[in-house]
């Protein structure tokens, strides 16, 4: 049977369909699109995509994500942000969303995913190592564990929890609240959100 598209069309929408969530049709489209386009805007794009694994690295302290220029996590580095409380986070994009707040001044762990055996991850695949010598090293007073409201990020919270327990550590463990999103009725929550609804009831 015949071709129906040029091989070079073809091995476009065969690597984009390779991207989370993008699907045959989705990729069809996008190679489209950039055909469509200028050659610039191609170019433009294939560039920033070959200079990403160059121009991007994991914080040694954090894990965030830095430019590869930097030392440290600027978040870490900057003065005006509180060493001793510590926001432990699930994936470096995590950090953004609480960013967006403006509400925290403090910094940040990324633990690199979530405890989950189905997928083959333990907690020594993690940077939990690392977060226990941050809280001696920079003294910390907080850890506010900002895992997932998800089984695998519930599981993380308690792990962490006993270990730094039983480690001894003095320092305060605070878990982000949890209930059920504004707009949504109650007959459509899922029950890890009424379950943290319940437990952070409060007076009227």
């Amino acid at each position: 049977m015949a071709q129906l598209l040029p091989s070079a069309l073809v091995a476009a929408i065969d690597e984009l369909g390779k991207l989370p969530g993008v699907g045959a049709r989705t990729a069809e489209r996008y190679a489209s699109f950039l055909l469509r386009a200028d050659e610039h805007t191609s170019a433009t794009l294939a560039k920033a995509i070959v200079e990403l694994h160059k121009g991007v690295k994991s914080c040694p302290v954090t894990f965030a994500l830095i430019d590869a220029a930097d030392d440290v996590s600027n978040l870490y580095s900057d003065p005006e942000r509180n060493k001793k409380m510590v926001a432990v986070v699930e994936e470096p994009l995590d950090i953004i969303a609480l960013e967006r707040t403006g509400q925290f001044n403090g910094t940040y762990h990324v633990l690199g995913g979530a405890i989950s055996p189905i997928d083959g991850i333990g907690p020594e695949q993690l940077h939990i190592p690392e977060l226990i010598k941050r809280i001696t090293d920079d003294a910390v007073e907080e850890l506010i564990i900002a895992t997932n409201a998800s089984v695998e990020g519930e599981s993380t919270a308690l792990f962490l929890q006993r270990l730094i327990r039983d480690a001894g550590l003095e320092v305060k463990m605070t878990r982000l609240a949890r209930g059920i999103p504004v707009g949504v009725d109650l007959e459509y929550a899922d029950q890890i959100s009424l379950t943290h609804a319940l437990e952070g009831r409060r007076d009227l």
